[in-house]
């Protein structure tokens, strides 16, 4: 019985496991250390160092070395193994719920790629969409650098349910997060509190389901370098006659235009502070993305 779980197993973890090992030995780590931090043998790590694992088709591979890559680079900036483990975690739900997995899959296992499809694209329940904000936020709250990205407006994170009708579909943070005592405070997350990231994902959902999270954040010269430096996907909206309504309008342009988008600057307007609208499949994502911003900052 060849589950999506012996398949990650059998299949995709070697072949992750041995893209980490090889980064990890071009940045100076030994062996051992590198062993230990994978949980796997000396010889496993030589044996992969030395390319003798299956390869993958390319674009499985491309997108296996991405993952790798960010891993990768947890490690290097001194991430406890319980996080590497939670990262990666979320990376085999998230490559099964988008499909990329299903049909690879279902040709390991000899079935339906529907089967695959039915397992992993449940509509979450709201309790499920609010825990997983709620962990999300409480990253950001404990994450002292983000207190440099909250802008004046203050920051909102907002994540949809799939297929999202209305407001009442969106949860945020009532009250936006703010600062407080010089920390990051925010209330817990409700459905149907912010009505300018909510329209961002409701009209975002008709171009481009997947995009189901959005957070912003300040912008000036520091951070648009940064985004340059991390590699994100990024357009900026520089019309200056505009309302909310018409930052929505634009922003879903541009995913039109340009495809799926890490981030948005909105360079300003009368009356519209500049700032940066960060996207992912969900909020976990997107404050991934955050941390990967604050390490160029």
């Amino acid at each position: 019985m060849k589950t999506p779980c012996v398949f990650w197993v059998e299949e995709i973890m070697p072949v992750l496991r041995a893209k980490v090992a090889q980064r990890l030995y071009k940045e100076g780590f030994t062996q051992v250390k590198i062993a230990d931090y994978l949980g796997i043998t000396q010889a496993m790590v030589s044996k992969y160092l030395a390319g003798r694992y299956k390869k993958l088709e390319e674009e499985l591979d491309e997108k296996i070395e991405e993952i790798a890559e960010e891993i990768a680079k947890l490690i290097i900036y001194g991430a406890k193994k319980e996080e590497i483990i939670k990262f990666t975690a979320r990376k085999f739900f998230e490559l099964f719920q988008s499909g990329l997995l299903c049909k690879y899959y279902a040709e390991y296992a000899g079935v339906k790629e529907s089967i695959c499809r039915e397992i992993f694209m449940a509509m979450p329940s709201r309790s499920e969409v609010l825990e997983r904000l709620n962990l999300a936020l409480s990253e950001l709250l404990q994450d002292d650098k983000f207190l440099q990205l909250i802008p004046e407006i203050r920051s909102n994170i907002a994540y949809a349910l799939p297929r999202p009708k209305d407001f009442g579909d969106v949860a945020a943070i009532p009250g936006r997060i703010t600062i407080v005592k010089g920390k990051a405070f925010a209330l817990p997350p409700e459905f149907g509190v912010s009505r300018h990231t909510a329209k961002i994902l409701l009209e975002l959902s008709k171009v481009a389901p997947e995009i189901r999270s959005v957070l912003n954040i300040k912008f000036d010269g520091g951070i648009d370098k940064a985004l340059k430096k991390a590699g994100f996907k990024v357009e900026s909206m520089e019309e200056k006659k505009r309302d909310e309504n018409k930052t929505v309008d634009l922003i879903v342009q541009l995913f039109k235009e340009k495809g799926i988008l890490d981030a948005v600057v909105d360079r300003g307007a009368f009356g519209i502070e500049p700032c940066v609208y960060i996207f992912g499949r969900d909020p976990i994502e997107v404050i991934e993305k955050v941390k990967r911003l604050e390490q160029y900052l």
